[in-house]
């Protein structure tokens, strides 16, 4: 006969989701919610562990679904992510979704059970990111967001080896640039085929989610980053992985300032609101940080520089150089190939069995999405944007 309290831990173990008592040799069952490019790709990075298993697949464009299918079969599909996260086979969710249903879907499969792996950038606007981290912690579930820096040894090894131990010196300016080329016209399919009527059974008011009803627009939905009704542009594309990079080097605290410049220089006719031409100037306390994205077609290097007092340090996802300020003194450069996601999708899997907070978790990266959204801020308001990093309030003019 059980006692009360054996009765008691009984049932809270079958109130936990699968997830929460995964063993080490335990598959974890995935779902995907997003399967256009980046969504279907980050699968085949969960594929490749053996510990991992896809299951089922969600998407409001059938024909995404069936793309992804064809590299999971055997998977259940759906339209709607709700139904997806009844599933009791499914632990985890990958959200590879446009960045306005991020928090949405984000807290609906924490609330259900699964932990939660979710491309940055984290959330669309600045109150979405404190609903996310509490839906987190209160629900106990893993929140990793696609910042996959944290989780690279090309950024780890020279954090450790010229910042960390001080070798850099004072740092007090970081150039963080992810240049791109000319705009694309839209609207367009991944084929770059204008579709003018809204294929039958793509479910456009589902797309549209939480943002305003607008007639079908296939500019806003093949090219959705050109929109701010959607995500931030480039600004929050490029600029929340750059920007966590910098507060996994320098620390993890949001700027006192922020100032945007730039604007629609490639006047298009579709109606785009996101700026082509990004430059942002953050003031921390002790360094500035300039962010740049630009629409050149010739850019230089992506990456990011911080210039310290005793050297430079240049790194990006393949390759690092730390330049010292002694003369004569050899510079240390290595090159790392590959593709660092897949790092991060390891350390999410482990961390879903260990419970343990992943690299990129959700709270960290809700102070690294501060400083992009608060530069579009500045965009559309025109003016500088000061902020109070420990209130995290904008402060009034």
């Amino acid at each position: 006969m059980l006692s009360r309290r054996s009765a008691a831990q009984a049932a809270a173990i079958s109130a936990l989701s699968y997830s929460r008592i995964l063993g080490a040799n335990d598959r974890i069952g995935l779902g995907v919610v997003g399967t256009g490019g980046r969504g279907t790709y980050v699968m085949t990075r969960f594929q490749a562990f053996a510990d991992c298993e896809v299951r089922a697949l969600c998407d409001v464009y059938p024909k995404r679904i069936d793309d992804a299918q064809a590299k999971a079969p055997n998977t259940k599909t759906f339209g709607d992510h709700r139904k997806l996260l009844e599933l009791k086979e499914v632990d985890a969710v990958l959200i590879g979704t446009p960045d306005h249903w991020h928090c949405d879907i984000s807290i609906d499969a924490m609330s259900a059970g699964k932990d939660v792996y979710t491309e940055k950038p984290l959330c669309r606007t600045r109150d979405e990111a404190p609903r996310m981290v509490k839906a987190a912690r209160i629900n106990d579930r893993i929140c990793q967001v696609g910042v996959q820096q944290r989780s690279g040894p090309i950024y780890l090894e020279p954090l450790e080896k010229f910042v960390r131990s001080g070798a850099i010196g004072k740092i007090c300016h970081v150039d963080a640039i992810w240049h791109g080329g000319l705009p694309p016209r839209v609207p367009s399919t991944p084929r770059r085929q204008v579709i003018q009527e809204k294929p039958s059974n793509l479910d456009w008011v589902r797309f549209l989610g939480p943002v305003k009803y607008r007639d079908w627009a296939p500019s806003q939905y093949f090219n959705f980053r050109a929109f701010l009704d959607f995500n931030g542009g480039k600004m929050t594309d490029f600029g929340h992985h750059w920007l966590d990079a910098v507060h996994l080097f320098m620390g993890e605290r949001a700027p006192r300032s922020a100032d945007f410049a730039g604007g629609i220089f490639y006047q298009y006719t579709d109606g785009r609101t996101a700026p082509d031409t990004c430059n942002a100037l953050f003031e921390y306390d002790g360094f500035t940080v300039l962010f740049q994205s630009n629409a050149y077609s010739t850019p230089t290097e992506y990456g990011i520089t911080f210039y310290g007092d005793q050297g430079s340090l240049f790194v990006n996802r393949n390759r690092y150089k730390f330049t010292p300020a002694e003369k004569g003194a050899p510079p240390q450069e290595r090159h790392i190939p590959g593709d660092i996601t897949s790092d991060h999708v390891r350390n999410f899997l482990d961390c879903c069995k260990s419970r343990k907070l992943p690299n990129g978790d959700v709270a960290l990266a809700a102070i690294s999405v501060l400083p992009p959204l608060l530069a579009i801020q500045s965009y559309q308001e025109k003016r500088r944007i000061k902020f109070d990093p420990d209130r995290l309030e904008v402060l009034p003019l």
